[in-house]
This record gives structure tokens, C-alpha cells and sequence, in this order.
């Protein structure tokens, strides 16, 4: 689920901090990268609970209104179709998310009040209108309104984003991509798996956990060399002139380029100049394009490296 995209961001968030900090003990780098990425993670199943508890705060109204002291004929007897949705009832069932949250508890207790507004909104919706009024009662009726839900409501949220920010400070970049991955996981749902449904391991494969380990090292460890290549073909700047992040950044691209051979040079650099625009500027990106190419370039000529 914590893609490539994710880890080198954080490996460049990381590696950043450590400087400021001048932090130079590798193990507790390699353990704050490590915290930031089980961070992601918490993310993921922060946002599939919100689901839940969307569903929880209906059923808390539904008894509420039951228990006025002169409740309605409509209070009596409200629609209880949410509280009835396949998916989310095999959601809420599912070993993986119990396990999970046994494990590393939490909860949305202390945002009730954003959850009771989210759910009032959804209630008022049209989108819900249309689902109570679908004689459709299929397991895939169910998932998509949730789907729909999730992105009509809860995908791009600035009241959410703002929770999420304040809840950790990890969580300001992972947002979009996680909830890329809970639409995803949605989709994935299938009646007959029951509670045994799977969801997102944290890495795809063993193979995306060491490379999120190994360009952190590689990119600290070699560090001097790297940044004496990055200064050879800077020749009109003066080191001290190049921004910090813009430095890192070159810093750890290089030891991408070098050090994992499978990944084409193309996808490397356009993923470097994709986080130079988000995390410093449109000029930087064009200078840092400029001065990866050329090293490249002659990285190439020296048979340094062979990949494409």
C-alpha cells in the first residue's frame, strides 16, 4: 500500500529533518523513517474506521429519536437501511481492521462532532436519497454508495484534511495518496470473502520495504560523494547559494540513480522533479532537471551506470 511515490517523499521529509536537527545516528533515522511509514499506514485504517463510525453515529441518532419523550410516528419507524449495508456490516466485521485496531488503538471520539456534521451531511444528500429510495438491494448497491460516499464527501475534505493535520504531523502529505488507496480497498470488497476480506498490506512486497531502508542509506552514507558531484556541475552556483532542500533532494535522486538498477532513469527523475514542485519551486525544478541530466549523462559515458 505505501508505494514508491510515498517513500521517497518521506525519505527526502526525513533526511531534512535529520540536517536541521544535525541528527547523525543512522539507527534512529532508519527508526524515524520507519515511524513515519507505520504512520501512513495508521492513516489507511484511520479512514476505513471513519466509515464506521459514520455508520455508529446513525445508529446513536436512530435511538435517540426513538427514546424522546413524545416521539413521532417517523421516529418510531426510521430507515435503517444504512445501518443494514452489506459492506459496510462486512467492513465493520473484518479481521483485518479488528486485528489492526487491537493492536494499535484509535478512535474518532474526540472528533464526534466533525462525524455528526459528515453524517447530517450525507443524510441531506442526494446521493443518499436516491440509495433509500433504490429497491436494489444487492451487496454491490451497498459498496458503491459508500464509494460514492467516499468521494462526494470525505476525498478532498478540507474540515478532514485540517483534523488529519492537527492528529499528526505525519499525516500532512499522505492524505491524497491514502485515500486513493481507501477508494481502492473499496472496490476490492467482495460479499462471498466475508470477514476474511483483505486489505492493503503496508508494503506490496518485501521488495518496496528495502528500498525504502536502503535509499535512506545510501543516500546519508554517501553523502559527501554525492554532493561533490552535485557541485562538479553546478559550476555557476556556489554551494552555499543552493537551497537545502533542493541539495537533499538532487542527494537522494543520485542515489537512486545509482544504486537501484530495475528502476529506469526517466521514472527517477520525473518522481524527484514532481516532489521539487511541491516542497520548493518551478525554478529549482528547472535547475535541479538541468543538473541531474547532466550527471547522467556522464555517469553514462563512464559506464557508471547501464540502466535506460
Amino acid at each position: 500500500m505505501i508505494n514508491r511515490v510515498l517513500i521517497r517523499i518521506r525519505v527526502v521529509q526525513i533526511l531534512y529533518s535529520a540536517h536541521l536537527s544535525e541528527n547523525k545516528d543512522l539507527k534512529k533515522i532508519e527508526s524515524e523513517l520507519s515511524f513515519s511509514l507505520q504512520k501512513s499506514y495508521d492513516l489507511y485504517f484511520y479512514l476505513l474506521l471513519l466509515l464506521v463510525e459514520i455508520t455508529e453515529a446513525y445508529s446513536k441518532k436512530v435511538e435517540q429519536r426513538k427514546s424522546k419523550h413524545l416521539p413521532s410516528l417517523e421516529d418510531m419507524n426510521p430507515n435503517t437501511r444504512l445501518l443494514e449495508n452489506k459492506f459496510i456490516l462486512q467492513l465493520k466485521s473484518n479481521k483485518r481492521l479488528i486485528a489492526f485496531l487491537l493492536d494499535r488503538p484509535m478512535s474518532w471520539d474526540d472528533n464526534s462532532v466533525f462525524v455528526k456534521k459528515l453524517l447530517e451531511n450525507i443524510l441531506e444528500s442526494d446521493t443518499y436519497k436516491d440509495y433509500i429510495g433504490n429497491k436494489d438491494r444487492s451487496y454491490e448497491t451497498d459498496r458503491e454508495f459508500w464509494r460514492k460516499i467516499f468521494r462526494q464527501f470525505i476525498e478532498n475534505n478540507e474540515e478532514l484534511e485540517s483534523i488529519l493535520e492537527e492528529e499528526s504531523l505525519y499525516w500532512n502529505d499522505d492524505i491524497d495518496i491514502i485515500e486513493s488507496f481507501v477508494l481502492k480497498t473499496i472496490k476490492r470488497f467482495e460479499e462471498e470473502k466475508g470477514e476474511d476480506q483483505e486489505l492493503l498490506p503496508m508494503f506490496k512486497d518485501a521488495e518496496d520495504n528495502e528500498f525504502a531502508v536502503r535509499l535512506l542509506r545510501e543516500s546519508l552514507l554517501n553523502s559527501k560523494e554525492y554532493n561533490e558531484m552535485i557541485a562538479q556541475y553546478a559550476k555557476n552556483w556556489e554551494s552555499e547559494r543552493i537551497a537545502l532542500m533542493d541539495q537533499l533532494i538532487m542527494q537522494i535522486a543520485i542515489a537512486e540513480i545509482m544504486n537501484f538498477p530495475n528502476i529506469p532513469i526517466s521514472v527517477t527523475l520525473n518522481e524527484y522533479i514532481n516532489i521539487v514542485k511541491v516542497y520548493s519551486t518551478q525554478k529549482s525544478a528547472a535547475f535541479i532537471n538541468g543538473i541531474l541530466d547532466s550527471i547522467v549523462s556522464d555517469l553514462k559515458k563512464d559506464q557508471k551506470i547501464v540502466k535506460k
